[in-house]
This record gives structure tokens, C-alpha cells and sequence, in this order.
């Protein structure tokens, strides 16, 4: 088949559009005598690329940044609570000399029955007018398998505090601490109720 030759009006139209037109790829590299003298403009030159470093298989990577828990321990999150009740009664309580008027055991609860057993708890403790109440959560135990996931000693004991800071409950309670020896130790929350209106 013989090609057509381009009209001079068809071949200025290519032109045209071919000033126009953007390449999708590199450029055909022209010869020398019909380059002409790039202008220079002041691009970095290309970084050097780190060559990579050896290993072995199995070897871990370097480590960086903190360990996994960076948050602080129950002990220390429940001392940094502000203080919301009365600075003295609040002294007889940590020393044990204030006896709690209702108390609830969630020993051997799982986490959803334990949530709402002490919801319904404080509500009742509340609408009686009861000001401190004992809440007993254990100190956990330690679970036997060792999952992929690291899981806190004692879930309800982590879990309460929490609870209780969050609606429905945080509107009716003043102060949560830990219980005095006498009461439960490390294994118990004092809650401090506010006065019904």
C-alpha cells in the first residue's frame, strides 16, 4: 500500500499539535549537532541510595522507639487522679477508718456481666443515698497460654477505674481509690458516691 503525502495545510496542522503535545516517554535521543546547550538551572544532584546492610536469616531489625506498654501502671494512673472530695475525709478513707456502706464482689464475672452488675450497683447504692461503697474486683490472675496478644494481669481490676470515669456512671461518683489491707487491698476500689439531688 502507498502512503499519501500530507497536504502543506495538513503537515502545518501536525506541527501544530505536535508543539503541543506532551511525551509519555523519554525523549529519542537526537545527535549531538542537533542539540542544543540545555540551560543550567540549579537541580541537587541525585542523593546516594544506603547500601544495604548484611544479615543473616531470623535476625530481628534494630530496635527504635520505646517498648511496647508505655502506659504508666495502675498504681501510679490511680495516685495521679485529682483529688474531688474532702482532703480529710479523704485521708480516713486511704487509712481504712471509713466503713463502706454497700459492697459488690465480681470475683469470677466475665467483663460484660461484671459491667453491668456494677452499673445496677452504683445506681441502687446512689438512690439509696449511700456516700462509700466497696467494689471487689481480685487481683486477676495470670493467664496459662501466651497468646499473640499480651493481656493485663487482672482485667476487671484494670477495667473498673475506667467505668467508672466514663456516662452513666462518672456523673454519680466523686472519687475512685484503692481499698485500705483491711477492705481488699490492691484487690478493691473504694468509690466515693456524690449526694443525690
Amino acid at each position: 500500500m502507498r502512503r499519501r503525502r500530507l497536504h502543506p495545510e495538513e503537515l502545518d496542522l501536525w506541527h501544530q499539535v505536535a508543539r503541543t503535545a506532551t511525551p509519555l516517554g523519554p525523549a529519542p535521543s537526537r545527535p549531538k549537532s542537533a542539540q542544543q546547550p540545555a540551560a543550567r538551572t540549579a537541580t541537587p544532584p541525585p542523593k546516594a541510595q544506603q547500601p544495604l546492610m548484611p544479615f543473616a536469616l531470623g535476625q530481628g531489625g534494630p530496635r527504635s522507639g520505646p517498648a511496647h506498654d508505655v502506659l504508666p501502671g495502675l498504681t501510679d494512673r490511680m495516685a495521679a487522679m485529682p483529688l474531688n472530695m474532702d482532703r480529710k475525709a479523704f485521708g480516713k478513707l486511704k487509712r481504712g477508718k471509713l466503713a463502706p456502706e454497700a459492697r459488690i464482689d465480681l470475683h469470677g464475672m466475665t467483663v460484660d456481666r461484671a459491667h453491668g452488675a456494677l452499673q445496677g450497683f452504683i445506681f441502687r447504692a446512689h438512690g439509696q443515698g449511700k456516700r462509700l461503697v466497696l467494689v471487689i474486683t481480685g487481683k486477676g490472675k495470670r493467664s496459662d497460654e501466651d497468646g499473640p496478644m499480651p493481656v493485663r494481669q487482672g482485667v476487671l481490676r484494670h477495667n473498673v477505674p475506667h467505668w467508672l470515669s466514663i456516662p452513666p456512671l462518672s456523673g454519680l461518683v466523686m472519687q475512685v481509690t484503692n481499698a485500705h489491707n483491711r477492705h481488699g487491698g490492691g484487690g478493691a476500689y473504694y468509690v466515693y458516691l456524690r449526694r443525690p439531688r
